[in-house]
Protein backbone atom coordinates (compact mmCIF):
# COMPACT_ATOMS: atom_id res chain seq x y z
CA UNK A 1 0.00 0.00 0.00
CA UNK A 2 1.44 3.63 -1.04
CA UNK A 3 1.27 6.03 1.68
CA UNK A 4 0.52 9.61 0.69
CA UNK A 5 3.53 11.94 1.81
CA UNK A 6 2.33 14.56 4.08
CA UNK A 7 2.78 18.39 3.81
CA UNK A 8 2.62 20.41 6.92
CA UNK A 9 2.77 24.49 8.41
CA UNK A 10 6.25 24.28 9.12
CA UNK A 11 9.05 26.43 8.74
CA UNK A 12 12.26 24.48 9.57
CA UNK A 13 11.73 21.53 11.80
CA UNK A 14 14.23 22.67 13.90
CA UNK A 15 12.21 25.82 15.32
CA UNK A 16 9.12 24.25 15.84
CA UNK A 17 8.84 24.33 19.46
CA UNK A 18 10.14 27.45 19.59
CA UNK A 19 7.84 29.04 17.45
CA UNK A 20 4.80 27.25 18.89
CA UNK A 21 5.27 28.42 22.07
CA UNK A 22 6.08 31.84 21.14
CA UNK A 23 2.75 31.47 19.13
CA UNK A 24 0.64 30.06 22.27
CA UNK A 25 1.50 32.70 24.41
CA UNK A 26 1.12 35.54 21.85
CA UNK A 27 -2.68 33.88 21.62
CA UNK A 28 -3.19 34.33 25.25
CA UNK A 29 -1.41 37.44 26.75
CA UNK A 30 -3.71 37.97 29.65
CA UNK A 31 -2.58 34.02 30.69
CA UNK A 32 0.72 33.22 29.63
CA UNK A 33 4.00 34.12 29.24
CA UNK A 34 7.23 32.37 28.35
CA UNK A 35 10.99 32.32 29.00
CA UNK A 36 12.37 31.41 25.70
CA UNK A 37 15.67 29.96 26.90
CA UNK A 38 14.34 27.23 29.02
CA UNK A 39 10.96 26.89 27.29
CA UNK A 40 8.95 27.64 30.50
CA UNK A 41 5.46 28.78 30.04
CA UNK A 42 4.24 30.23 33.48
CA UNK A 43 0.66 32.22 34.24
CA UNK A 44 1.29 35.60 33.40
CA UNK A 45 0.18 36.56 37.01
CA UNK A 46 2.24 34.18 39.80
CA UNK A 47 -0.11 32.73 42.02
CA UNK A 48 1.51 33.30 45.69
CA UNK A 49 1.21 31.25 49.08
CA UNK A 50 -0.02 28.15 47.32
CA UNK A 51 1.66 24.84 46.30
CA UNK A 52 3.02 25.08 42.40
CA UNK A 53 2.03 22.83 40.12
CA UNK A 54 5.05 21.60 37.05
CA UNK A 55 4.63 19.37 34.46
CA UNK A 56 6.21 18.88 31.12
CA UNK A 57 7.54 16.56 28.88
CA UNK A 58 8.12 16.05 24.90
CA UNK A 59 6.19 18.45 22.54
CA UNK A 60 3.80 16.97 20.35
CA UNK A 61 1.22 16.09 22.67
CA UNK A 62 -0.37 19.63 22.70
CA UNK A 63 -2.18 21.22 24.25
CA UNK A 64 -0.39 19.21 27.27
CA UNK A 65 0.96 21.01 28.89
CA UNK A 66 1.16 24.50 28.08
CA UNK A 67 -2.08 24.83 27.35
CA UNK A 68 -3.18 23.39 30.66
CA UNK A 69 -0.78 26.29 32.62
CA UNK A 70 -3.36 28.97 34.39
CA UNK A 71 -5.85 29.64 37.43
CA UNK A 72 -7.17 25.87 38.67
CA UNK A 73 -4.57 24.05 36.90
CA UNK A 74 -0.88 24.35 36.42
CA UNK A 75 1.61 26.88 37.22
CA UNK A 76 4.52 26.28 35.23
CA UNK A 77 4.75 23.45 31.84
CA UNK A 78 8.57 23.12 30.53
CA UNK A 79 8.88 21.67 27.03
CA UNK A 80 11.31 19.20 25.44
CA UNK A 81 12.08 18.39 21.71
CA UNK A 82 9.82 16.20 20.03
CA UNK A 83 8.78 13.36 21.91
CA UNK A 84 11.70 13.91 24.52
CA UNK A 85 11.99 15.10 27.68
CA UNK A 86 12.91 18.47 29.00
CA UNK A 87 16.42 18.35 30.80
CA UNK A 88 16.94 18.64 34.37
CA UNK A 89 18.38 21.80 34.00
CA UNK A 90 15.16 23.42 32.42
CA UNK A 91 12.74 21.44 35.30
CA UNK A 92 15.22 22.79 37.88
CA UNK A 93 14.45 26.62 36.39
CA UNK A 94 10.76 25.80 36.02
CA UNK A 95 10.73 24.17 40.11
CA UNK A 96 12.34 27.59 40.82
CA UNK A 97 9.54 29.21 38.79
CA UNK A 98 6.72 27.66 40.25
CA UNK A 99 7.75 27.87 44.06
CA UNK A 100 5.50 30.71 45.92
CA UNK A 101 6.59 29.33 49.18
CA UNK A 102 4.64 26.02 49.55
CA UNK A 103 6.41 23.49 47.57
CA UNK A 104 6.35 22.17 44.05
CA UNK A 105 4.38 19.54 42.56
CA UNK A 106 6.25 17.68 39.94
CA UNK A 107 3.20 15.94 37.95
CA UNK A 108 5.57 13.62 35.56
CA UNK A 109 4.52 11.22 33.21
CA UNK A 110 5.99 7.36 32.65
CA UNK A 111 8.33 7.62 30.39
CA UNK A 112 12.24 6.90 31.64
CA UNK A 113 14.01 10.09 30.23
CA UNK A 114 11.11 12.31 31.98
CA UNK A 115 11.31 9.60 35.13
CA UNK A 116 15.24 10.86 35.40
CA UNK A 117 15.54 14.26 34.37
CA UNK A 118 12.55 15.10 36.82
CA UNK A 119 14.25 13.40 39.43
CA UNK A 120 17.57 15.02 39.13
CA UNK A 121 15.87 18.26 38.97
CA UNK A 122 14.61 17.87 41.58
CA UNK A 123 18.02 16.71 43.63
CA UNK A 124 19.48 20.28 42.35
CA UNK A 125 16.48 21.86 43.56
CA UNK A 126 15.95 20.16 47.54
CA UNK A 127 17.80 23.25 48.81
CA UNK A 128 15.79 26.22 47.91
CA UNK A 129 11.79 24.45 47.61
CA UNK A 130 10.22 21.17 48.68
CA UNK A 131 9.30 18.96 45.72
CA UNK A 132 7.20 15.57 45.88
CA UNK A 133 6.15 13.75 42.61
CA UNK A 134 3.25 11.97 41.24
CA UNK A 135 4.06 9.62 38.45
CA UNK A 136 0.94 9.29 36.07
CA UNK A 137 0.87 5.32 34.43
CA UNK A 138 -2.55 4.88 33.55
CA UNK A 139 -1.48 3.23 29.96
CA UNK A 140 -3.25 -0.34 30.00
CA UNK A 141 -1.39 -1.36 26.90
CA UNK A 142 1.77 -1.40 28.87
CA UNK A 143 1.25 -2.82 31.79
CA UNK A 144 4.40 -4.53 33.25
CA UNK A 145 4.50 -7.61 35.08
CA UNK A 146 8.46 -8.28 34.61
CA UNK A 147 10.11 -5.96 36.13
CA UNK A 148 9.91 -3.62 32.99
CA UNK A 149 9.27 0.20 33.28
CA UNK A 150 5.49 -0.37 33.52
CA UNK A 151 2.53 2.11 32.27
CA UNK A 152 3.05 4.45 30.29
CA UNK A 153 1.67 7.92 31.34
CA UNK A 154 -0.93 8.86 28.73
CA UNK A 155 -4.69 11.15 28.70
CA UNK A 156 -5.12 10.32 32.53
CA UNK A 157 -1.94 13.69 32.77
CA UNK A 158 -5.25 16.04 32.57
CA UNK A 159 -7.29 14.36 35.31
CA UNK A 160 -4.69 14.63 37.63
CA UNK A 161 -3.44 18.36 36.45
CA UNK A 162 -7.02 19.48 36.86
CA UNK A 163 -8.02 17.80 40.57
CA UNK A 164 -4.53 18.47 41.77
CA UNK A 165 -4.40 21.99 40.57
CA UNK A 166 -8.29 22.84 42.48
CA UNK A 167 -6.54 21.28 45.64
CA UNK A 168 -3.76 23.51 45.19
CA UNK A 169 -5.42 26.76 44.52
CA UNK A 170 -7.79 26.04 47.36
CA UNK A 171 -5.01 25.85 49.97
CA UNK A 172 -3.96 22.40 50.35
CA UNK A 173 -0.64 21.86 51.63
CA UNK A 174 2.06 19.60 49.71
CA UNK A 175 1.56 16.26 51.10
CA UNK A 176 -2.19 16.50 50.77
CA UNK A 177 -1.96 17.54 46.86
CA UNK A 178 0.96 14.82 45.95
CA UNK A 179 -1.70 12.09 47.85
CA UNK A 180 -4.53 12.89 45.98
CA UNK A 181 -2.51 13.25 42.60
CA UNK A 182 -1.10 9.58 43.37
CA UNK A 183 -4.69 8.40 44.07
CA UNK A 184 -5.82 9.62 41.31
CA UNK A 185 -3.36 7.72 39.22
CA UNK A 186 -4.54 4.55 41.15
CA UNK A 187 -7.77 5.17 40.48
CA UNK A 188 -6.92 5.68 36.93
CA UNK A 189 -6.46 3.57 33.32
CA UNK A 190 -6.29 4.27 29.21
CA UNK A 191 -6.65 2.73 26.29
CA UNK A 192 -6.15 3.89 22.33
CA UNK A 193 -6.32 3.08 19.19
CA UNK A 194 -4.81 4.60 15.89
CA UNK A 195 -6.24 4.44 12.28
CA UNK A 196 -2.98 5.90 10.97
CA UNK A 197 0.76 7.03 12.24
CA UNK A 198 1.98 10.61 12.76
CA UNK A 199 4.33 12.57 10.99
CA UNK A 200 7.51 14.03 12.80
CA UNK A 201 7.76 17.58 11.90
CA UNK A 202 9.80 18.10 8.62
CA UNK A 203 8.92 13.99 7.48
CA UNK A 204 6.52 13.66 4.83
CA UNK A 205 6.35 9.51 5.84
CA UNK A 206 4.38 8.63 9.15
CA UNK A 207 6.07 6.84 11.45
CA UNK A 208 4.66 3.25 10.47
CA UNK A 209 1.96 1.97 7.79
CA UNK A 210 -0.86 0.09 8.18
CA UNK A 211 -3.10 -1.73 5.45
CA UNK A 212 -6.75 -0.48 4.92
CA UNK A 213 -8.09 -3.62 6.66
CA UNK A 214 -6.39 -3.00 10.45
CA UNK A 215 -5.53 -0.57 12.89
CA UNK A 216 -3.02 -0.21 15.37
CA UNK A 217 -4.55 -1.28 18.85
CA UNK A 218 -2.64 0.05 22.74
CA UNK A 219 -0.87 2.78 20.85
CA UNK A 220 1.35 5.26 22.76
CA UNK A 221 1.69 9.45 22.72
CA UNK A 222 4.85 8.66 20.98
CA UNK A 223 4.15 7.70 17.41
CA UNK A 224 5.05 4.22 18.50
CA UNK A 225 4.11 0.79 17.53
CA UNK A 226 1.10 -0.58 19.41
CA UNK A 227 0.66 -3.88 21.07
CA UNK A 228 -0.88 -5.76 18.16
CA UNK A 229 -3.10 -4.89 15.32
CA UNK A 230 -6.89 -5.96 15.06
CA UNK A 231 -9.53 -5.77 11.97
CA UNK A 232 -10.70 -2.08 11.04
CA UNK A 233 -14.77 -2.32 12.40
CA UNK A 234 -16.96 0.02 13.30
CA UNK A 235 -16.56 3.02 15.62
CA UNK A 236 -18.60 0.88 18.51
CA UNK A 237 -16.83 -2.16 17.93
CA UNK A 238 -13.64 -0.35 18.52
CA UNK A 239 -14.63 1.47 21.15
CA UNK A 240 -15.73 -1.76 23.01
CA UNK A 241 -12.41 -3.03 22.65
CA UNK A 242 -11.27 -0.11 24.43
CA UNK A 243 -13.50 -0.02 27.13
CA UNK A 244 -14.28 -3.06 28.15
CA UNK A 245 -10.61 -3.96 29.21
CA UNK A 246 -10.66 -0.70 31.54
CA UNK A 247 -14.24 -1.85 33.27
CA UNK A 248 -12.31 -5.16 33.80
CA UNK A 249 -9.20 -3.76 35.13
CA UNK A 250 -10.75 -1.07 37.10
CA UNK A 251 -13.04 -3.92 38.54
CA UNK A 252 -15.82 -1.38 37.95
CA UNK A 253 -19.01 -3.07 38.57
CA UNK A 254 -23.12 -1.32 38.66
CA UNK A 255 -23.51 1.59 40.55
CA UNK A 256 -19.94 2.53 40.09
CA UNK A 257 -19.02 6.22 38.81
CA UNK A 258 -15.81 7.51 36.67
CA UNK A 259 -14.83 10.80 34.47
CA UNK A 260 -14.25 9.51 31.11
CA UNK A 261 -11.85 11.39 28.87
CA UNK A 262 -12.40 10.50 25.37
CA UNK A 263 -9.36 12.00 23.84
CA UNK A 264 -8.54 12.64 20.20
CA UNK A 265 -4.59 11.77 18.76
CA UNK A 266 -4.11 14.83 17.05
CA UNK A 267 -6.16 14.32 13.97
CA UNK A 268 -9.49 12.59 14.95
CA UNK A 269 -12.04 15.33 14.23
CA UNK A 270 -14.90 16.21 16.39
CA UNK A 271 -17.38 14.46 15.00
CA UNK A 272 -15.60 11.23 15.46
CA UNK A 273 -14.56 12.14 19.27
CA UNK A 274 -18.52 12.85 19.58
CA UNK A 275 -19.40 9.46 18.07
CA UNK A 276 -16.78 7.59 20.60
CA UNK A 277 -18.26 9.22 23.40
CA UNK A 278 -21.62 8.18 22.55
CA UNK A 279 -20.46 4.87 22.38
CA UNK A 280 -18.71 5.07 25.81
CA UNK A 281 -21.91 6.10 27.34
CA UNK A 282 -23.86 3.58 26.13
CA UNK A 283 -21.27 0.47 27.04
CA UNK A 284 -21.04 2.23 30.52
CA UNK A 285 -24.88 2.59 31.42
CA UNK A 286 -25.50 -0.67 29.76
CA UNK A 287 -22.92 -2.32 32.71
CA UNK A 288 -25.17 0.25 35.51
CA UNK A 289 -22.03 2.64 35.50
CA UNK A 290 -22.41 6.14 35.79
CA UNK A 291 -20.46 8.70 33.67
CA UNK A 292 -20.31 11.40 36.10
CA UNK A 293 -18.35 13.64 33.94
CA UNK A 294 -16.95 13.66 30.93
CA UNK A 295 -14.23 15.62 29.15
CA UNK A 296 -14.18 15.08 25.41
CA UNK A 297 -11.81 16.28 22.99
CA UNK A 298 -8.36 16.36 21.79
CA UNK A 299 -5.86 16.68 24.60
CA UNK A 300 -2.96 14.97 25.19
CA UNK A 301 -1.77 14.31 21.41
CA UNK A 302 0.50 13.12 19.33
CA UNK A 303 1.16 15.30 16.43
CA UNK A 304 -1.01 14.29 13.84
CA UNK A 305 -2.11 10.55 14.44
CA UNK A 306 -5.62 9.92 13.59
CA UNK A 307 -6.64 7.67 16.69
CA UNK A 308 -8.15 8.10 20.12
CA UNK A 309 -7.97 7.21 23.91
CA UNK A 310 -10.03 6.27 26.45
CA UNK A 311 -9.81 6.93 29.57
CA UNK A 312 -11.98 6.14 32.86
CA UNK A 313 -10.65 7.51 36.05
CA UNK A 314 -13.28 5.77 39.54
CA UNK A 315 -14.98 8.54 40.73
CA UNK A 316 -16.14 9.57 44.29
CA UNK A 317 -17.52 12.79 45.50
CA UNK A 318 -14.49 14.39 46.25
CA UNK A 319 -12.67 14.39 42.78
CA UNK A 320 -16.01 15.50 41.36
CA UNK A 321 -16.26 18.58 43.17
CA UNK A 322 -12.47 19.37 42.67
CA UNK A 323 -13.37 18.79 39.11
CA UNK A 324 -16.12 20.85 38.78
CA UNK A 325 -13.74 23.66 40.17
CA UNK A 326 -13.43 27.13 38.15
CA UNK A 327 -10.33 26.78 35.69
CA UNK A 328 -9.15 28.74 33.07
CA UNK A 329 -6.33 27.95 31.01
CA UNK A 330 -5.81 28.67 27.16
CA UNK A 331 -7.20 24.47 26.56
CA UNK A 332 -9.53 24.05 29.37
CA UNK A 333 -11.78 26.88 31.05
CA UNK A 334 -14.89 26.25 32.90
Amino acid sequence: MSTPTRRQFINAPDDVIDEALEGLVLANPHLLKLDPAERLVSRVTPATKKVGLLSGGGSGHEPLHAGLVGTGMLDVAVAGAVFASPTASQVRAGTLLADSGAGVLHIVKNYTGDVLNFQIAAELAEDDVVVESVLVDDDLATTSTNGGPGRRGTAATVVVEKVCGALAEAGADLSTVAARGRDVVARSRSLAVALDSCAHPGQSQPAFELPDDLVEFGVGIHGERGTGRIPFASADELVEQLVDPLVQDLSLRSGDGVIAVINGLGSTYPLELAIITRQVHRLLAARGITVARTLTGSYVTSLDMHGASVTLTVADDELVRAWDAPVRTPSLTW
